[in-house]
């Protein structure tokens, strides 16, 4: 005799969390919307206090008035932060994976050692005073050590450790240069003043065009490097097992890394430890994929620029505290947190 064996107990589907890669895809918009409201931010915050009635008015009804063309000056200073800081954070994440070594930044190439040399030549002996005038130099002066470092490096053969190494030599003799040329002459003393410490607020709509071009085509040259870096933090050998090309991913690694900081230090000056900060922090939470800490670093480098200028702008009003003293005293204490921890190694 067959007996019916009772029915099964229907058990309640289990949700299945969400992958990884939705989480960071949540990530991202969240930081992009944490971008728009920084960047709202530095337009309607400022050194002189600014009602919303009049922030408003300059950004829709324009009318030459004295808030409208302040609204204008922060609009311009604004969409600069927003270039510089992606450009730097780029270059850091890039530079970070091309010498595995996670507290590298744009610096220790001596990419801003050259352009800071070549702008204290051209005011110096050229007598260039313009900031229009000295981008070009200063982007010159980055593309060409970056071009330096890249043949001491090895060249074909060039690893790490030897683009490291040339990068600080360099670094130590052009701002061993720069320190005796403006102690000479007191005039470049006075006018490398402010650029040196790293500023947005000579931004201008001539000075964005000029170098727009540049940081599009570091950016896009960046983000198409995302595979094969991903492959080079494998080692070497790996690396070229899977079809990578080291010396041609390493070439135009340099290449994206001295257009994007080079492009940013001729219109800001010399910004430290953003392309530090930015994707040793972003690592933290994407993992070692670049695919996922390019994107997220273009995003959030902006916000910690930005940040810093609103910052800055309002500690010491009705003056103005430079960006680039900001992010040193935000950078100061996280780069001796890096350097101190325990696990931080080589990529």
């Amino acid at each position: 005799m067959l007996v019916e064996s009772p029915p099964k107990p229907r058990v309640a589907a289990v949700p299945v969390p969400p992958t990884r890669q939705v989480i960071r895809g949540v990530g991202l918009l969240v930081a992009l919307a944490v971008l728009v409201l920084v960047a709202l931010a530095s337009i309607a915050i400022g050194a002189k206090p600014l009602s919303p009635g009049e922030v408003w008015h300059g950004l829709f009804q324009d009318s030459g008035r004295y808030a409208d063309v302040v609204v204008g000056e922060r609009v311009a200073r604004t969409v600069l932060g927003l270039l510089a800081g992606a450009a730097l954070g780029l270059s850091g994440a890039v530079l970070q994976a091309l010498t595995r070594n996670p507290l590298a930044d744009p610096g220790l190439l001596g990419i801003n050692a050259g352009a800071s040399a070549a702008v204290v030549t051209a005011m110096t002996y050229l007598g260039v005073t313009s900031l229009i005038g000295y981008v070009w130099f200063a982007f010159a002066g980055a593309a060409l050590v970056g071009a330096l470092v890249w043949f001491l490096g090895g060249s074909r053969g060039a690893t790490p450790v030897r683009l490291a190494l040339a990068g600080t030599a360099i670094s130590a003799a052009l701002y061993g240069y720069l320190q005796a040329v403006m102690i000479m002459d007191q005039a470049a003393l006075g006018k490398m003043r402010f650029w040196t410490v790293g500023s947005l607020n000579a931004a201008t709509g001539d000075t964005i065009l000029q170098v727009l071009p540049f940081l599009v085509l570091g950016t896009l040259l960046a983000l198409g490097l995302a595979r094969p870096l991903n492959a080079m933090a494998m080692g070497d050998d790996t690396a070229k097992a899977l079809g990578a090309h080291l010396n041609r991913t390493r070439a135009l690694s340099m290449l994206a890394a001295t257009v994007l900081c080079g492009a940013a230090t001729a219109a800001c000056g010399p910004i430290v430890f953003v392309g530090l900060m930015v994707p040793h922090v972003v690592r933290s939470f994407t993992g070692p994929d670049m695919r996922w800490i390019l994107p997220y670093a273009t995003v959030l480098s902006p916000v910690l620029l930005l940040g810093a200028d609103v910052i800055g702008r309002v500690v010491a009003r009705p003056a103005e505290v430079q960006v680039g003293i900001v992010t040193a005293v935000l950078g100061g204490p996280v780069f001796i947190y890096l350097v101190r921890r325990r696990r931080t190694a080589q990529l």
